[in-house]
């Protein structure tokens, strides 16, 4: 099936084959369908009463998904206007009262933020070198039990502290479903 540009369609849950559309930018490529559907998979798909960040928010793929199969929260950050704009008509269009769409930077955010998340999506831009600064301080944002999706060109390697649960590949992207080394029983 092909996609029409900058929309995206909602493979599980409430929204199921719900579409919203999403800001055309450089770099912002929304996480494939395929990809999408391994991770809930991997996650289950009943997200009833998990908290959820998705940094690096984008289209918002990750996060409309996980709200769409129950996620209590999901807090979306994003800092491009134009993709600000786009989260914003989508959780409209969708009347998503679980999701809050928040306009900052990732690494800031992460800074100061004092909340901590069930699940957590990271899919920054390819080219972004962030990935060390990310899961330094990521830990500091999860739950016990957490789990991190990270989205990358290439998979993680020598992650001190972090432990592989799942991972995959799907053409030019490499998926990680990551917990902390101390979270593991």
């Amino acid at each position: 099936m092909t996609r029409k540009s900058g929309e995206l369609r909602i493979i599980g849950g409430a929204w199921r084959s719900r579409k919203i559309r999403f800001a055309d930018r450089p770099g912002l490529r929304p996480t494939p369908d395929r990809v999408r559907e391994t991770l809930f998979n991997w996650l289950g798909q009943d997200l009833s009463g998990r908290e959820c960040l998705d940094l690096f928010a984008g289209s918002g793929a990750l996060g409309f998904e996980a709200a769409s199969r129950g996620a209590r929260r999901v807090l979306m950050v994003e800092r491009d206007a134009s993709a600000l704009r786009a989260l914003r008509a989508g959780k409209a269009l969708l009347q998503a009262d679980a999701v809050e769409v928040l306009g900052a930077d990732a690494l800031e955010f992460l800074r100061h933020h004092p909340a901590s998340y069930d699940v957590v999506f990271l899919d920054p831009p390819f080219t972004a070198d962030c990935w060390a600064q990310l899961l330094e301080l990521l830990p500091r944002c999860l739950k016990p039990g957490a789990l991190v999706y990270c989205e990358r060109a290439e998979a993680l390697d020598a992650l001190p502290g972090w432990s592989v649960v799942r991972a995959g590949r799907a053409g030019q992207v490499s998926y990680q479903l990551l917990k902390r080394a101390e979270h593991e029983q």
